[in-house]
């Protein structure tokens, strides 16, 4: 028996030989000699023990027997071809990392855990764009994205979820606001207050669980509307309500006649996890979880060095 490449290359010659009616336009097609062309569709004759073809001055044209297997060959022939395309096109998918982000804002975790996966592996292209709530999961699991990044969805079946970064909330007041002079803020500080949340297609996006916790808790009344971010600030500079966002946002972003504050208390940290698909094949993939992994025991060994050095200048004074 032929192997595998041989037998493909035989199929190749004889169905030019087919589409074309004649060996020598086959071999022209195919940009080979007449003469291979003969000796390749005689071998895969020989090996089916099976003439295919009858042979006459006018060209090549298929026996009764020879049309038959053909056609059942080419369609496995065709199918085999889409195979290998499909097989082509995932290599080259497997240079890229898509990851979604899920009501995220980004952070300084996130940007590290980018830059620095950037920079060990620059051959991999890196994909980021935003995906709604409703369809974080379905685009995990069927590999439309390879990680995404997102608040608390409730309990996560058929895939891996890890949490790997915390951020403190920062909620933004009105500088007319009668708290404006406090350091830090709890919700129950709040509880007279609208907490504004857009409803719009831009800006971050509030986790929906902290916000069930934060009513619960005895925090401001939650006030959603279709607006972006730009008009809810406005709303807030108006002394129409309160927003919230998390520290990486409240950091970088300065609204005039507005101020941002800390947060403390219940509720006044997010968490932020990782979704991905155990079962997704690329190296990408598990190269970034080992790196956030790594990158988030640091962060909490250091964290957790800085209150032991706190305590002891406590106990020193």
């Amino acid at each position: 028996m032929t192997g595998n490449g041989n037998a493909l290359r035989l199929l190749a010659y004889a169905f030019a030989a087919v589409d074309h009616g004649s060996l020598r336009r086959a071999a022209k097609a195919l940009r080979v000699r007449e003469s291979s062309v003969s000796r390749n569709v005689l071998k895969l004759e020989q090996l089916l023990d099976m003439q295919l073809f009858e042979r006459d001055f006018r060209g090549v044209r298929l026996t009764e027997a020879g049309g038959a297997w053909i056609d059942v060959a080419r369609a496995h022939y065709d199918g085999l071809l889409d195979a290998f395309i499909q097989c082509a096109r995932d290599n080259k998918d497997a240079k890229t990392l898509r990851i979604g982000l899920c009501w995220v804002t980004g952070g300084e975790f996130l940007r590290r855990l980018i830059d620095r996966f950037g920079s060990r592996y620059p051959d991999v292209i890196l994909s980021i764009e935003d995906i709604p709530a409703s369809q974080c999961m379905a685009a995990i699991r069927r590999r439309r994205l390879d990680i995404a990044f997102t608040h608390d969805l409730g309990p996560v079946t058929s895939c891996c979820s890890d949490v790997f970064w915390q951020e403190r909330l920062f909620v933004l007041l009105s500088s007319r606001h009668s708290l404006v002079g406090k350091p830090a803020v709890a919700w129950s500080d709040l509880a007279q207050m609208s907490l504004l949340v857009p409803a719009g297609p831009e800006g971050p996006r509030p986790d929906l669980r902290l916000l069930e916790r934060i009513v619960a808790d005895g925090g401001p009344a939650i006030q959603t509307s279709w607006a972006d971010q730009a008009t809810v600030i406005l709303k807030v500079q108006l002394g129409q309500g309160v927003t919230f966002a998390e520290e990486s946002y409240a950091r970088t972003v300065t609204i005039d006649s507005a101020m941002w504050k800390p947060l403390e208390g219940h509720n006044s940290v997010s968490s932020i996890r990782a979704v991905w698909l155990d079962s997704n094949p690329k190296l990408s993939v598990l190269r970034l979880i080992g790196l956030a992994k790594n990158m988030a025991k640091r962060t909490s060994d250091q964290n957790g060095e800085r209150c032991m050095r706190s305590q002891e200048r406590c106990t020193a004074g």
